[in-house]
């Protein structure tokens, strides 16, 4: 596939989700729950410890940025601003898909100019699994990480967009052998993650009885990406394919949760619906060990470095205003307050 036609959809990508479209029919599930409040915390707000490791280093707070990114036109300044504010925050980021930049001449700022900017962020390098039978290997995913200095590889899951991409990869016969060869090959920690539709606790399983250093569950509730991709089909036959998965998936609180019942020890992401630092507690209590939002993080990326910061900063007080209504010190405290069935 041409470079030209990958950035190019990448730019109708990122336009569908700033204009709003593209939103999945289902919601990711946190409003089925909430915490008890306590009315007498014994804690003081600002000493709240919200600290979390991650692939061996330490988070001030347990957030992912989880990027999505257009055309080079726009992704060099957008990666930038979210390296910058990753590093500021002291928080984690995943970059958006390396292939363009991997298979072209552009890089779109995914180079070590990326680790100049967050040289103490974890950074997540970022390839697809449907290419690994087209041609990416282990060559590929070194090189994607050494790209941008990355501390770990993500190895992402979209069966159901390549489905409802009109030039979409449908055959993923022995992508699962593939995936299991590059994790075992690699010697660097590999995350592997949904992109929206979620992860079921066998499917969970198997990724890291394969050796995957952690799982992204990245749920319905979020981004679409079956709507996004009818949004910008242009035959009406493959707009009324994607439709029909408008409420496809496995809802993120229930992805998480369902990971976590599995799987006592492994790293769990929750990701797909975050709106709010209350919606990332829901996620931690029910057994994300890190949290990742993207789309709703993508519009104040095309402002300014600053507007992305602030953006986390109102998330990390929200999610340190619910530690401190239900007095929980840490995140591990946090883990073990009451939640609520909602309905």
């Amino acid at each position: 596939m041409g470079d030209e036609l990958i950035l190019g959809r990448k730019d109708q990508h990122l336009d569908v989700v700033l204009a709003g479209g593209g939103r999945h029919a289902l919601e990711a599930g946190f409003d089925d729950w909430r915490f008890l409040h306590e009315a007498l915390p014994d804690l003081d707000h600002a000493k709240i410890d919200l600290g979390a490791d991650f692939i061996g280093r330490r988070l001030q707070a347990p957030l992912l940025i989880s990027a999505m990114t257009g055309g080079p036109a726009r992704a060099s300044a957008i990666n930038a601003r979210l390296a910058e504010a990753a590093q500021h925050l002291g928080i984690a980021l995943a970059v958006g898909s390396q292939r363009a930049a991997i298979e072209g001449d552009g890089t779109a700022g995914l180079d070590r100019s990326l680790r100049d900017r967050a040289p103490d962020t974890p950074i997540l390098a970022n390839i697809g699994a449907a290419q690994l039978t087209r041609g990416f290997g282990l060559e590929e995913a070194k090189r994607a990480m050494e790209m941008i200095d990355a501390d770990a590889l993500v190895v992402h899951l979209n069966p159901l967009q390549e489905a409802c991409q009109p030039e979409g990869d449908r055959d993923w016969w022995g992508v699962g052998a593939a995936l299991q060869a590059l994790i075992r090959g690699l010697e660097r920690p590999v995350i592997v993650k949904e992109t929206g539709a979620g992860v079921s606790a066998v499917t969970a399983q198997r990724l890291i009885a394969m050796g995957a250093a952690g799982i992204d569950v990245a749920g319905a509730g979020g981004a679409n990406w079956a709507l996004i991709e009818g949004e910008r089909a242009t035959d009406p036959a493959d707009k009324a394919h994607a439709a029909a998965f408008a409420a496809w998936g496995v809802p993120t609180a229930r992805a998480v949760a369902e990971a976590r019942n599995a799987l006592p020890e492994a790293l769990i992401i929750g990701s797909g619906g975050v709106r709010d630092g209350v919606d990332a507690a829901k996620a931690i209590r029910l057994g994300a060990d890190v949290v990742g939002m993207a789309s709703g993080v993508i519009q104040a990326a095309t402002v300014s470095t600053e507007a992305v910061i602030d953006r986390f900063q109102t998330v990390i007080r929200q999610l340190r205003t619910v530690c401190f209504c239900t007095n929980a010190a840490n995140l591990a405290a946090l883990r073990r307050v009451p939640l609520l069935a909602s309905r």
